[in-house]
């Protein structure tokens, strides 16, 4: 699996791995009606490094990585991931954190935080805490999930 710097002849291919997590509405915090532009600019927006995980040239996954805050929180990285439905179970998110965490340190950074991990996404919270990542925070209720309500958020941290 190579991964690398997302460009823009990759936009339609990063919309279709995108369009069905925002439209299920389960693990992100954005409007599940965010349309094609408005979801690709915030997924490589200006702000933030956005990567492509391939096969054989495919695109089988991607992610961003930002600083966390601005000023004093700069230091502090952080990522959201996407897997093609097609490719889940193959370890691509595996990789792609493990990338990330290698290209976080490399730049600089001396940590890593998730903000909100939808606590009902139990292979991304087993998989972020089998990479080193702990629950440092459980925000009650803070996500509502289309088929299980109010749910809460976790906010995992790991030092690089």
């Amino acid at each position: 699996m190579l991964i690398r710097p997302a460009a823009a002849y990759d936009h339609p291919t990063i919309w279709a791995i995108l369009e069905p997590v925002i439209r299920a509405g389960e693990t992100y915090a954005l409007p599940r009606d965010m349309s094609e532009g408005e979801a690709i600019a915030y997924w490589t927006g200006p702000d933030r490094e956005t990567f492509v995980a391939t096969h054989d040239e495919k695109i089988l996954g991607t992610y961003y990585i930002r600083a966390n805050q601005a000023g004093g929180g700069a230091h502090v990285a952080n990522c959201g991931y996407v897997t093609d439905a097609a490719a889940g179970g193959q370890g691509v998110a595996r990789k792609m954190c493990k990338h990330s965490l290698f290209h976080a340190k490399s730049r600089g950074f001396r940590a890593m935080q998730f903000n909100l991990v939808v606590a009902s996404n139990i292979r991304a919270v087993k998989l972020w805490q089998a990479l080193g990542f702990e629950t440092r925070g459980r925000l009650p209720g803070a996500f509502e999930h289309p088929q299980l309500g109010y749910v809460d958020a976790l906010v995992m941290f790991r030092d690089l």
